[in-house]
């Protein structure tokens, strides 16, 4: 007796179709985040459309007469007036005293809000020592303080600074502090059980870890430094962007004053930029989300 062996035949799913020819697989497509998509718009002109429909309507009022000269100068008058001040070279030299002011502030001010800082947020006894008293004078409005200055430093330059580095220090006094604090307990850990000595916790955990909060609040005291300026600058100044504008007071020149105003603001982007520029660089190893 014979045993036939039938041909294979191909095995079918329970849809029917034959296993023996599958169909070709899909192919692939590359999915692209939309944080990567190029725009249409370039990301510049979208970031002075804003600042260009402000100076357009500006000088669309000023046209039509709904705001004069003597409340408010034209855009193109303003240009005119500043290149006469660059011209005779008023501008120029004011914008170097604030700016040697401003530099001079930052330093001490950065320096004394640091030091304070890393007392108070790496040692509890510096803490006990050091907040509570940094706490109390951070609510006293510095500007309230220039007849104290004034009286102990006279009205040369040193109560000038002096306000521009109090009004510097207590920024990033809190920032550097909340920075050092923030820092996760079980990084301190894994830094202990690798053997890390205390200055080496703090060297290569504590401090990298607070310099994103370190570099937020150097970005927020350049700005008060500006703002300590142009109080500074109004105690007896014979030199600076600030007597340009008590000049400009005296002899109601509306159109110098709005001049000093965007040189203010026109250098404190300047440091802003320059200081979000530091902050890429010294935070590379930290990816952060950067918007959609």
């Amino acid at each position: 007796m014979s045993i036939s062996h039938a041909p294979p035949h191909p095995s079918t799913d329970i849809t029917g179709m034959s296993r023996s020819d599958p169909e070709p697989a899909p192919e692939l497509e590359a999915l692209v985040p939309s944080s990567s998509r190029r725009a249409r718009v370039p990301r510049w002109l979208r970031r002075t459309s804003g600042p260009l429909l402000l100076l357009a309507l500006w000088q669309l009022l000023s046209a039509t007469g709904v705001l004069t000269s003597d409340v408010l100068a034209s855009p193109g008058t303003i240009a005119q007036v500043a290149g006469d001040l660059i011209g005779d070279g008023s501008l120029p030299s004011a914008m170097g005293v604030s700016l040697q002011r401003v530099a001079v502030g930052l330093l001490f001010g950065t320096v004394i809000g640091t030091a304070l800082a890393l007392v108070s947020g790496l040692f509890r006894i510096g803490e006990d020592l050091v907040d509570a008293g940094v706490q109390m004078l951070r609510t006293v409005p510095f500007v309230g303080l220039i007849p104290l200055f004034i009286i102990w430093f006279g009205i040369g330059e040193a109560p000038k600074i002096a306000i521009i580095a109090l009004g510097v220090s207590f920024p990033l006094y809190l920032n550097v502090y909340a920075g050092i604090r923030g820092v996760d307990a079980q990084l301190i850990e894994a830094g202990e059980s690798l053997g890390l000595s205390r200055w080496g916790l703090v060297r290569h955990v504590v401090l990298p870890g607070a310099l994103p909060g370190a570099m937020t609040g150097l970005r927020y005291s350049l700005g008060i430094a500006w703002l300590a300026l142009v109080f500074a600058e109004q105690v007896n100044a014979d030199a600076g962007i600030g007597f340009l504008m008590v000049q400009a007071r005296d002899f109601l020149r509306t159109d110098v004053i709005v001049v000093c105003l965007i040189v203010y603001a026109f250098l404190g982007l300047i440091a802003d930029f320059i200081v979000r520029t530091l902050e890429r660089l010294l935070l590379q190893w930290r990816p952060t989300f950067t918007g959609r």
